[in-house]
């Protein structure tokens, strides 16, 4: 081997080498790689936070949802509560009509006989005595001394006269709602 010097020519060391000109140094490849790691590192901490955030909001919503679900059975057991009660009432109210209709009905077929009618009662269609000469206060004290049911309720309702007895049957639809049918 034949060995070429020139007196001129810097001389090379064996430890380094030079980078051609086309290629990248490591350094800067190791630089490239972390910046990258780091970015990467950047946006999975960020995605982590707000996936935790929205898991813990959502926790939050469906406890809101759960009390609300309570809460409307609550006022669905009020609601049907009510609605018994009134039922209630209403059919009490009806055969207190209606046995009051029957005794008026007994009384008017006695009279039709030529029956007389119970002493305690008076005659249907009887005029009611005449308060002359009083004045509006007298005729209230009066009335008051006379009858203490009347006295709490001086003004009377027209009943309506019966008719046919309507039964309502209730229906619940799976979202909740409840209907009254009626059924004749």
């Amino acid at each position: 081997m034949t060995m070429i010097s020139e007196p001129d020519a810097p001389a090379i060391e064996l430890g380094q080498k030079e980078a051609a000109p086309g290629k990248p140094s490591r350094a800067r490849t190791i630089g490239v790689v972390a910046a990258g790691a780091a970015l990467v590192t950047f946006v999975n901490v960020t995605a982590a936070v707000y996936l935790y955030r929205g898991v813990s909001e959502l926790r939050t919503i469906e406890a809101k949802l759960e009390q609300l679900g309570q809460f409307e059975q609550r006022i669905g057991a009020r609601i049907d509560t009510v609605n018994n009660g009134f039922q209630s009432r209403f059919e009490t109210l009806d055969r207190q009509l209606q046995a009051n209709f029957g005794q008026i009905n007994g009384n008017l077929a006695k009279l039709e006989q030529g029956q007389p009618v119970a002493a305690g009662e008076p005659a249907p269609g009887a005029p009611e005595p005449a308060l002359a000469g009083t004045t509006v206060a007298e005729a209230s004290v009066a009335d008051e001394s006379a009858d203490p049911v009347d006295a709490q309720h001086p003004f009377r309702r027209k009943v309506a006269p019966p008719g046919s007895n309507p039964s309502y049957q209730r229906i619940q639809q799976p979202d909740g709602k409840v209907y009254y049918k009626k059924i004749n």
